[in-house]
Protein backbone atom coordinates (compact mmCIF):
# COMPACT_ATOMS: atom_id res chain seq x y z
CA UNK A 1 0.00 0.00 0.00
CA UNK A 2 0.95 3.62 -0.25
CA UNK A 3 1.66 6.05 2.52
CA UNK A 4 -1.03 8.60 3.41
CA UNK A 5 0.93 11.58 2.06
CA UNK A 6 1.94 9.93 -1.24
CA UNK A 7 -0.46 12.03 -3.35
CA UNK A 8 0.71 15.31 -1.81
CA UNK A 9 4.36 14.43 -2.32
CA UNK A 10 3.94 13.39 -5.94
CA UNK A 11 1.87 16.50 -6.71
CA UNK A 12 4.59 18.67 -5.13
CA UNK A 13 7.30 16.93 -7.20
CA UNK A 14 5.35 17.49 -10.45
CA UNK A 15 4.78 21.17 -9.63
CA UNK A 16 8.49 21.69 -8.86
CA UNK A 17 9.53 20.02 -12.11
CA UNK A 18 7.16 22.25 -14.09
CA UNK A 19 8.36 25.39 -12.27
CA UNK A 20 12.00 24.60 -13.00
CA UNK A 21 11.44 23.59 -16.63
CA UNK A 22 9.30 26.59 -17.66
CA UNK A 23 11.94 29.36 -17.31
CA UNK A 24 14.61 27.38 -19.15
CA UNK A 25 12.25 26.64 -22.05
CA UNK A 26 11.30 30.31 -22.43
CA UNK A 27 14.95 31.40 -22.14
CA UNK A 28 15.95 29.12 -24.98
CA UNK A 29 13.30 30.60 -27.26
CA UNK A 30 14.16 34.21 -26.38
CA UNK A 31 17.84 34.01 -27.39
CA UNK A 32 18.58 35.03 -30.98
CA UNK A 33 20.65 32.74 -33.15
CA UNK A 34 24.39 33.46 -32.78
CA UNK A 35 26.01 35.21 -35.70
CA UNK A 36 29.10 33.70 -37.30
CA UNK A 37 32.36 35.51 -36.65
CA UNK A 38 34.17 37.51 -39.29
CA UNK A 39 36.17 35.69 -41.95
CA UNK A 40 39.85 34.99 -41.26
CA UNK A 41 42.17 34.89 -44.26
CA UNK A 42 45.87 34.05 -44.54
CA UNK A 43 47.89 36.95 -43.18
CA UNK A 44 45.22 38.13 -40.73
CA UNK A 45 46.09 38.82 -37.10
CA UNK A 46 44.52 36.69 -34.35
CA UNK A 47 44.53 38.20 -30.86
CA UNK A 48 43.66 36.58 -27.57
CA UNK A 49 44.94 35.00 -24.37
CA UNK A 50 47.65 32.35 -24.71
CA UNK A 51 47.49 29.22 -22.56
CA UNK A 52 49.80 26.23 -22.35
CA UNK A 53 48.34 22.74 -22.67
CA UNK A 54 49.79 19.39 -21.70
CA UNK A 55 49.97 17.09 -24.69
CA UNK A 56 51.71 13.90 -25.66
CA UNK A 57 53.08 12.96 -29.06
CA UNK A 58 52.68 9.68 -30.89
CA UNK A 59 55.26 7.80 -28.84
CA UNK A 60 54.15 9.21 -25.48
CA UNK A 61 56.74 11.98 -25.52
CA UNK A 62 55.62 15.31 -24.06
CA UNK A 63 55.36 18.09 -26.61
CA UNK A 64 54.83 21.81 -26.16
CA UNK A 65 51.29 22.76 -27.08
CA UNK A 66 49.74 26.21 -26.89
CA UNK A 67 46.23 27.57 -27.37
CA UNK A 68 44.86 31.04 -28.14
CA UNK A 69 41.31 31.87 -27.04
CA UNK A 70 39.79 34.60 -29.17
CA UNK A 71 36.48 35.80 -30.58
CA UNK A 72 34.72 33.42 -33.01
CA UNK A 73 36.22 33.49 -36.50
CA UNK A 74 35.13 31.79 -39.70
CA UNK A 75 37.84 29.94 -41.54
CA UNK A 76 38.38 30.23 -45.29
CA UNK A 77 36.84 27.52 -47.51
CA UNK A 78 36.85 24.52 -47.52
CA UNK A 79 36.96 24.59 -43.68
CA UNK A 80 34.11 27.07 -43.17
CA UNK A 81 32.69 27.06 -39.65
CA UNK A 82 34.26 23.76 -38.46
CA UNK A 83 30.79 22.31 -37.77
CA UNK A 84 30.08 25.08 -35.24
CA UNK A 85 27.38 27.74 -35.31
CA UNK A 86 29.71 30.72 -34.92
CA UNK A 87 33.10 29.37 -35.95
CA UNK A 88 36.03 28.36 -33.75
CA UNK A 89 37.03 30.35 -30.65
CA UNK A 90 40.03 28.26 -29.58
CA UNK A 91 43.06 27.93 -31.84
CA UNK A 92 45.89 25.49 -31.16
CA UNK A 93 49.34 26.73 -32.15
CA UNK A 94 51.57 24.04 -33.60
CA UNK A 95 55.24 24.70 -32.91
CA UNK A 96 57.66 23.50 -35.56
CA UNK A 97 60.86 24.22 -33.62
CA UNK A 98 62.17 24.74 -30.11
CA UNK A 99 62.70 28.41 -30.95
CA UNK A 100 58.97 28.92 -31.56
CA UNK A 101 58.12 27.14 -28.29
CA UNK A 102 60.61 29.32 -26.39
CA UNK A 103 59.13 32.42 -28.02
CA UNK A 104 55.63 31.52 -26.77
CA UNK A 105 56.71 30.69 -23.19
CA UNK A 106 57.07 34.41 -22.43
CA UNK A 107 53.42 35.09 -23.34
CA UNK A 108 51.64 32.32 -21.35
CA UNK A 109 48.63 33.79 -19.54
CA UNK A 110 48.94 37.10 -21.39
CA UNK A 111 47.34 38.66 -24.45
CA UNK A 112 49.14 37.86 -27.69
CA UNK A 113 48.74 38.73 -31.37
CA UNK A 114 49.63 36.19 -34.01
CA UNK A 115 49.80 36.54 -37.78
CA UNK A 116 48.09 33.42 -39.17
CA UNK A 117 49.48 31.95 -42.39
CA UNK A 118 47.83 28.52 -42.36
CA UNK A 119 44.78 27.35 -40.36
CA UNK A 120 42.44 24.36 -40.50
CA UNK A 121 39.69 22.72 -38.45
CA UNK A 122 40.72 20.23 -35.79
CA UNK A 123 40.51 16.70 -37.18
CA UNK A 124 41.93 14.37 -34.52
CA UNK A 125 39.86 13.23 -31.58
CA UNK A 126 42.61 14.12 -29.09
CA UNK A 127 42.79 17.80 -30.02
CA UNK A 128 41.34 20.15 -27.42
CA UNK A 129 41.07 23.16 -29.72
CA UNK A 130 38.46 23.80 -32.39
CA UNK A 131 41.02 24.90 -35.01
CA UNK A 132 44.72 24.31 -35.58
CA UNK A 133 47.16 27.00 -36.74
CA UNK A 134 50.13 25.29 -38.40
CA UNK A 135 52.03 28.30 -39.77
CA UNK A 136 52.14 31.49 -37.74
CA UNK A 137 54.39 34.27 -36.42
CA UNK A 138 54.15 36.50 -33.36
CA UNK A 139 53.24 40.13 -34.04
CA UNK A 140 55.07 42.57 -31.78
CA UNK A 141 53.66 45.94 -30.78
CA UNK A 142 55.59 48.85 -32.21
Amino acid sequence: MTKPRFGKRSCFAVMMAMALAAPSASAQQAEPAPKPGKLMNAGDVLSGELTAMKARGKKGKRIASYQVTSEPRRLPPPNGLCNLETGPETFQLVTSSDAQAAQLKNFIGKAISIKVDEVACAQDAGQMSEAVVTKWSVVTKQ
